[in-house]
C-alpha cells in the first residue's frame, strides 16, 4: 500500500482531534501512537483516562479492519469495550497502543488491546467486541467513497 492510500485508509477526524497516529497497520495488528499534550492532562496534570481508552478503542477496531485492496476500505463499530487502567501517563511522553485480532465472523470480531507509556510499562489493556458495517466483513471491504 502507497502512503497516499495508508493515509486515506486511516484517516480519522477523531485521530486528529486527539493527536493518534497509525504507526504501522497489517492483516490482524495495529499500532497506533499519540504525544501527550497539555490538551491531554486531567484536572490533577497527568493524562486522561479518556486517551488511553480512545487508543484501546481505536487499536481494537483498526485490528480487525484491514484491507489490502488498494481503493478499498472495511468500517466497523465498536459494540463493547472493556477497559482496566494499570498505571498513568505524564504529559509529554509517548503513548503506543497495540491491538490484535481474535477471532472475526461474518459480522462480529474481537480484539485484544493495550496502551504502554515510554517505559513500557501499561498503563490501559482491554478487550472489545466490534460489528463490521456493511460490506465490511469481506475481506476485499467496499470502494473508499461508499458507506
Amino acid at each position: 500500500m502507497n502512503d497516499a492510500d495508508f493515509h486515506a485508509t486511516t484517516h480519522s477526524p477523531y485521530h486528529d482531534l486527539l493527536g493518534i497516529e497509525v504507526m504501522e497497520w497489517s492483516e490482524g495488528y495495529v499500532r497506533l501512537q499519540c504525544r501527550l499534550g497539555p490538551q491531554h492532562a486531567n484536572r490533577s496534570g497527568i493524562a486522561h483516562g479518556g486517551v488511553a481508552l480512545s487508543l484501546l478503542d481505536q487499536a481494537g477496531a483498526f485490528a480487525g479492519l484491514w484491507c489490502g485492496v488498494p481503493g478499498h476500505v472495511r468500517r466497523g463499530v465498536t459494540l463493547d469495550l472493556d477497559c482496566r487502567f494499570t498505571g498513568q501517563a505524564a504529559i509529554g511522553t509517548l503513548l503506543t497502543a497495540e491491538g490484535r485480532l481474535v477471532t472475526a465472523g461474518r459480522n462480529v470480531y474481537f480484539a485484544r488491546s493495550e496502551v504502554k507509556g515510554e517505559d513500557g510499562q501499561v498503563v490501559a489493556y482491554g478487550a472489545s467486541t466490534h460489528r463490521y458495517r456493511a460490506g465490511s466483513g469481506a475481506p476485499e471491504g467496499v470502494p473508499m467513497g461508499k458507506g
